[in-house]
């Protein structure tokens, strides 16, 4: 099986060493977004809501480049710096996410790649295919 390398173009990621995401198969896997734009700047200094508009748009634009988008994530990973922040997580998987919601893990965090940052999210994707929910156990 071959992995495709996901990438855009400018990608904000590339000085740092970092692949934005693969396509496996059936899946995609992105690496941890967060509120950089596409010139590298940070959006949003000490303002989460505006981090997390610009974290699940740069998402959107990785997903939608390979033919996917937000309403096929299955697996999502939440990176925090303060765990007081939870409301806010709920609230941001009510607007960015739909039933079947993802699975999911939250993990508070020292910091992030940069001091400014509150929050990074990393997902996993269907590239193809339908999410499909259970009535208990597998449908």
């Amino acid at each position: 099986m071959d992995a495709y390398q996901i990438k855009t173009t400018p990608d904000p990621l590339e000085p740092y060493l970092i692949a934005q995401g693969y396509r496996v198969g059936g899946l995609i896997f992105l690496s941890g977004q967060a509120a950089i734009d596409d010139d590298g700047n940070l959006v949003g200094v000490n303002d989460f809501q505006k981090q997390v508009a610009q974290t699940f748009a740069n998402i959107a634009k990785l997903l939608e480049s390979s033919g996917s988008g937000l309403s096929k994530i299955i697996k999502v990973t939440i990176y925090v710096t303060d765990m007081g922040r939870f409301p806010d997580i709920i609230e941001m998987r009510r607007q960015y996410f739909t039933p079947p919601y993802p699975a999911d893990t939250v993990v508070e965090v020292r910091s992030l790649a940069l001091p400014e940052l509150l929050i990074e999210v990393d997902v996993t994707a269907l590239a193809d295919g339908k999410i499909v929910a259970a009535a208990g156990g597998l449908a």
